[in-house]
């Protein structure tokens, strides 16, 4: 598959960008996990201010509230995983550990498989509902849960398929079993960048696969949909939820490129350093964002710049005073 070649060949590239621009890199780390964080939970219906999402995320603010403390869960989630994926073997007590992290502590039953059924319901545009699917019954989900590890480890180790598509059939089966009362979509997209990382690609250090979720999410249900059709008689179709794992991916990798794959001016003005920046730092951003990416440029330059950029269309401002956000303008 074509896709599979080029996913094999940004993965190579990779490793090339990670030795130039520290600094482009570190900033799109830190962007990254508050993506994550943000995007994961919002999907849940869970939101927060976005002034706080930041020293939430990259500072020790302490939460003020059930919704910061499940984005901090998150982020501890997540960060887990970027430091050990290595050490981290995909089994059902990883994946309970990576529910308790997400849940934040605010869950009586963070941590534990689910004791009571949960349906999956479809709602219409004029309110009506439907049952969409059926997951497992809750006295079966241990069992169902080793065996979908055992099954996921057996196909990697045998070699018997792409480990992409041993990865999309491990998340596939995780949602249809949703072994949770509760955070099933959030541990979903963990052990997706699990997985992800443990193959290889970890380009969602860089950027944020739920984001990229987030912003295909029409995608998303249509493929889970369609895979999860006949999945309780084993009748059922990974590859529309292959391919739509497939294309997070390569999406994730052409906007690493994008950001992290221009040469960075090594000789240039301070103000072509400035520009370089705003053209690769993660948009929206803080003048602060700017600043980490150039650190012997004054805070005057970076703003002389930037108003020079607003000014010419290529900027714009969201919000007033030290909170205020840029956002770039496409052409």
């Amino acid at each position: 598959m074509w896709l599979l070649e080029a996913l094999a060949e940004s993965k190579g590239r990779q490793t090339l960008y990670e030795k130039q621009s520290p600094q482009i890199l570190a900033a799109l780390r830190e962007m990254a996990l508050v993506e994550s964080a943000e995007s994961s939970n919002r999907i849940e219906g869970v939101t927060v201010d976005r002034n706080r999402l930041r020293p939430l995320v990259l500072g020790n603010a302490r939460p003020r509230d059930r919704s910061e403390q499940e984005v901090l869960g998150y982020r501890r989630a997540s960060s887990w995983v970027h430091t050990h994926f290595e050490k981290i073997e995909i089994e059902p007590e990883s994946i309970l550990r990576l529910h308790a992290l997400a849940q934040g502590g605010q869950s009586g039953d963070a941590g534990e498989w689910k004791k009571s059924r949960n349906e999956i319901i479809e709602i219409f545009p004029d309110g009506s509902s439907q049952v969409r699917f059926r997951p497992v019954e809750p006295a079966e989900v241990p069992g169902a849960m080793e065996e979908l590890c055992r099954l996921y480890r057996h196909q990697v180790d045998q070699g018997a398929v792409t480990p992409l598509l041993a990865t999309a059939a491990l998340v596939l089966d995780f949602l249809c079993v949703h072994p949770f009362r509760d955070g099933n979509g959030r541990v979903s997209r963990l052990l997706t960048l699990l997985a992800f990382y443990r193959h290889g690609h970890s380009v969602g250090r860089y950027i944020s696969h739920e984001r990229i979720v987030e912003q295909t999410k029409e995608d998303y249900y249509e493929a889970l949909r369609h895979s999860s059709e006949g999945w309780h008689e084993g009748r059922h179709d990974v590859f529309p939820w292959f391919n739509y794992l497939l294309s997070t991916l390569r999406i994730a990798y052409r906007e690493f490129e994008e950001r992290a794959g221009a040469e960075r001016p090594q000789k240039g003005s301070k103000s072509e350093l400035v520009e370089y920046a705003l053209a690769h730092v993660p948009s929206p951003f803080g003048i602060a964002d700017v600043e980490r990416l150039c650190p012997n440029v004054s805070r005057d330059m970076v703003r002389l710049v930037m108003n020079r950029w607003r000014k010419e269309g290529r900027l714009e401002i969201l919000g007033r005073g030290r909170d205020a956000r840029w956002k770039r303008v496409s052409a």
